[in-house]
């Protein structure tokens, strides 16, 4: 199950389909795996203050990804996303919010199943596997276009 939760209506005035991008996303990266995902879309302020108590870093952020403990299962964990930043994200790399929501949506679901890119070879893996996953959906390999972080 994906429970999708509109904390910042921002997402739904600028998206009016955010939900089923979201979901469509989540399923495609969940593939066969069984479990639950709770998506929060909500603003900079929330992400900020989640970044900063359990990441050390007192600033917006895209995505965070919670993967929930083993014992917890079917949940799997909690992805997190920003509007604003987002926003600014997908409008300086010349995306669409929707295809740059999916990326991030995939990317996050990724890290829930265990996938990270600490490494290299981690983040040549993650990368690919998220290429593919929105090749299925249609959407443009997300690694073509230079990526600066938002300040």
């Amino acid at each position: 199950m994906i429970e999708i939760e509109v904390e910042d209506e921002a997402w739904a005035s600028a998206l009016p389909q955010v939900e089923a991008v979201v979901e469509t996303a989540a399923r495609a990266a969940l593939g066969s795996v069984e479990g639950d995902v709770v998506i929060l879309l909500t603003d900079d302020a929330a992400i900020q203050d989640l970044n900063a108590r359990f990441r050390d870093r007192d600033r917006p952020t895209n995505v965070l990804s919670f993967p929930a403990a083993e014992s917890a299962f079917p949940h799997l964990g909690d992805v997190v996303l920003a509007h604003a930043y987002c926003a600014a994200e997908a409008k300086a790399q010349s995306k669409t919010l929707s295809d740059h929501l999916s990326h991030l949506v995939v990317h996050g679901v990724l890290h829930l199943l265990g996938r990270d890119h600490m490494t290299d070879e981690e983040a040549e893996e993650m990368e690919g596997e998220e290429r593919e996953i929105l090749a299925g959906l249609g959407i443009a390999d997300p690694y073509l276009v230079e990526q600066e972080p938002i300040a």
